[in-house]
């Protein structure tokens, strides 16, 4: 039974590494089976690293807490005691392919002996053990020889617990999910968008887990690299982070966010206006350099890498194109043809991907899970970095989350997330993909989509989908596993038939219920923002309809081309969401993983109906403006006022469940958006739009214009 949490709530669990309590003490070990009893030894080397140090003492909490064993450390031999950790520079143990980075074996046998390629994959080797006891649910282990490796690295992820926010539990909970690397967003030395960070602390504490950090640049620099003098800004910039922070593994570069100042003839001059966004321009006017793959980038590039490698010669130099996805080919890869080959190009999966929707063509307008991807976009271009030798990385949003809905942990969508892996793993043998973002900055929450894309991504003798019945089983339990895999099943088409258009992702699917209802095109009505958030409502367009750039939604018959297209789409996924909520709450001796996963297949069941609500209301409204008198208005008008009435509701209906789930309703950037308060506002303001926008309608029957 779920009780109601207060905000933040949330944090508590993520500061929980290991579940109490995991050990079924009716189950009984086999005798091809090693058993960890109280007082087991554990022991290390003398000279061992912080990092296997800090994993040797978290599986002796582990085994205390998750199997009621109570175990000791110590340093000395492999004679000491009955569990051994170290490296392979110290133990004759034959690793096979698992020869590289964070590689390990693992042998089962009278003792237990984990020997890491280097030590960072000693301590996967301990988590290994972790994790092969929860599924056993006891502290057993079956005697064998395993050998695991990882196939990509880094896979970089953003906080799940706040922005740019990283304590320890965090981070140990990051490792223990396979994960190398962590992202900050950086305004300057020590400085984040939410103020003072002690950049050198952070990698500090990062290092014990084995975790990179990658500074994600908010520094811009207004000097063209051919200007004079443009060394000392370079120097002052990146020069000074990488002075004061020589530990960082690297910088990821993003057209939006660095502010570059280009003179390639086919963008404008940012001194000249604010941002504008991807075809957010008329045709006489020439789009920012942050969003065009302009033919100077390779010089600013390079300058960027020489004043950073100055104080760390192997800092990795990422250099991401998201912004011009949707650009013409020739330049995108004019522009990769002429970078430098030691940086690493980070292109994202499935982004600008057009497909089919009922004889329509919809496009990917930013990360989505209803489109596998790989896209286009990111095949020519992993195509061109791999014939240049280039190391191509890949914004896959594996951690688990993507825009499809804003405010949740995790898309609980597993195949669907297992064809995204299935199409990764092929890029990685063809073009050499080598590294992942995991995450934006809605972060990276443990789940069960996160174990398994650990494991998928891993080198492993399982297939995705048998990895997924073990990992349900672990969360679960045996007797519900069967029924969540069916309902996961319904859930995986469901998202299939959400339709990732900017005024969906910027709209309902970005804060769920909250996102308002609006007659007229008033700025005030947004969501209630906290004055400390990063970007706050600022990242959600409140009038629905006015973001997006597709030629073919701002045509007269627009409607019938695209809005009831994909208000088909939604009410199918609607029906596959409804099914899978129906097979959950069938399950008998439900755990509270599952009344967790229930109560958030609840969440985004009504955001799936606001988002229907919002499109029939914009399709009611619309026939306003066409509208002159008589009955055809006032039908109009009474159909406006039912969707109010279902939008109340849905509303309404919605409260219980971010009030037993604090996540439900916030995201890192935004804060607390989609909370119980915002909820109440938002019913608000569906009476006040009834009240002083319909009511008077329904007075007269004349001409009517509600621009």
């Amino acid at each position: 039974m779920l009780h109601n949490e207060n905000q933040y709530d949330f944090r508590k669990q993520l500061l929980k590494i290991h579940k109490s309590d995991v050990r079924d003490f009716s189950r009984t070990p086999s005798c091809d089976e090693f058993v960890l009893k109280d007082g087991i030894c554990i022991v290390i080397d003398k000279d061992a690293s912080d990092v296997i140090l800090t994993a040797a003492q978290d599986f002796v909490d582990y085994l205390f807490t998750s199997q009621n064993v109570s175990a000791r450390l110590m340093r000395g031999t492999p004679s000491d005691g009955e569990i051994y950790i170290s490296t392979k520079e110290n133990l004759d143990l034959n690793l096979g392919d698992s020869a590289s980075y964070k590689g390990f074996c693992v042998d089962v046998s009278d003792k237990i002996i984990v020997c890491g390629f280097d030590d960072r994959g000693a301590a996967q080797g301990i988590y290994y053990l972790e994790d092969e006891m929860n599924l056993r649910r006891a502290p057993f282990l079956k005697k064998k020889v395993t050998r695991k490796r990882p196939l990509f690295s880094p896979r970089m992820v953003h906080s799940g617990y706040g922005l740019d926010d990283y304590p320890d539990a965090h981070l140990n909970a990051i490792a223990h999910s396979g994960r190398d690397a962590i992202l900050v967003f950086v305004k300057g030395v020590n400085i984040t968008p939410y103020g003072y960070l002690d950049f050198n602390n952070l990698i500090y504490r990062a290092k014990k887990y084995g975790i990179d950090v990658y500074a994600y640049s908010y520094l811009h620099v207004y000097t063209h690299p051919d200007s004079p003098g443009s060394d000392a800004d370079y120097e002052s910039t990146y020069g000074e982070l990488f002075r004061n922070c020589p530990e960082l593994r690297g910088v990821v570069l993003v057209g939006e966010s660095v502010r570059f100042a280009s003179r390639d003839p086919n963008v404008c001059d940012i001194s000249e206006r604010p941002i504008l966004r991807e075809g957010n321009y008329t045709p006489e006017e020439k789009p920012d350099p942050g969003w065009w793959p302009c033919n100077d980038y390779p010089k600013w590039v390079k300058k960027v890498r020489d004043v950073s490698r100055k104080y760390n010669p192997d800092a990795d130099i990422v250099f991401w194109t998201y912004n011009w996805a949707w650009a013409p080919e020739e330049p995108r890869l004019a522009l990769i043809n002429a970078l430098p080959t030691d940086i690493s190009l980070l292109v994202t999966f499935e982004m600008a991907q057009q497909y089919q929707l009922d004889g329509i063509t919809e496009r990917c307008s930013d990360y989505t899970l209803s489109f596998e991807g790989p896209g286009t976009y990111f095949l020519s271009e992993a195509k061109a970095a791999a014939k240049r030798g280039i190391r191509l990385y890949s914004m896959t949003n594996t951690g688990g989350l993507t825009w499809d809905l804003g405010t949740v942990p995790y898309l609980p969508m597993p195949y669907q997330w297992i064809k995204r892996y299935d199409q990764i793993l092929e890029a990685h043998k063809k073009y050499g993909l080598c590294g992942l973002m995991e995450s934006h900055h809605y972060g990276f929450t443990p789940s069960f989509i996160g174990d398994l894309s650990n494991l998928a991504l891993s080198s492993t003798e399982k297939t995705s989908k048998e990895l997924l019945g073990d990992i349900l089983t672990k969360y679960f339990g045996e007797q519900s596993a069967s029924i969540v895999d069916s309902a996961l099943q319904s859930w995986s088409e469901a998202i299939r038939h959400f339709v990732p258009t900017e005024d969906d992702q910027y709209g309902p699917l970005r804060v769920g219920p909250v996102y308002p209802f609006l007659l007229k095109r008033t700025p005030e009505f947004s969501p209630p923002s906290a004055e400390y958030a990063m970007f706050g409502n600022r990242i959600i367009v409140p009038n629905y309809g006015d973001n997006d750039h597709s030629d073919v939604r701002h045509l007269k018959n627009s409607i019938e081309l695209c809005i009831l297209p994909e208000l088909h789409s939604y009410e199918r996924a609607l029906k596959f969401w409804i099914t899978g909520l129906d097979l959950l709450y069938s399950a008998e001796n439900r755990n509270d993983e599952l009344e967790k996963l229930l109560n958030l297949g609840e969440y985004i069941k009504h955001t799936i109906i606001s988002t229907i609500n919002v499109k029939k209301w914009y399709i009611e409204k619309n026939k306003l403006f066409s509208v002159s008198k008589g009955d055809t208005a006032s039908d109009t008008i009474e159909k406006l006022n039912n969707i109010l009435s279902d939008e109340y509701n849905n509303v309404k209906e919605t409260i219980p469940f971010v009030e037993k789930d604090s996540r439900l309703g916030w995201e890192p950037s935004m804060e607390y958006i989609g909370h119980k308060e915002n909820l109440e506002w938002k019913l608000s303001q569906l009476n006040y739009v009834r009240k002083n926008q319909l009511a008077p309608l329904k007075k007269k029957f004349g001409n009517i214009n509600i621009i």
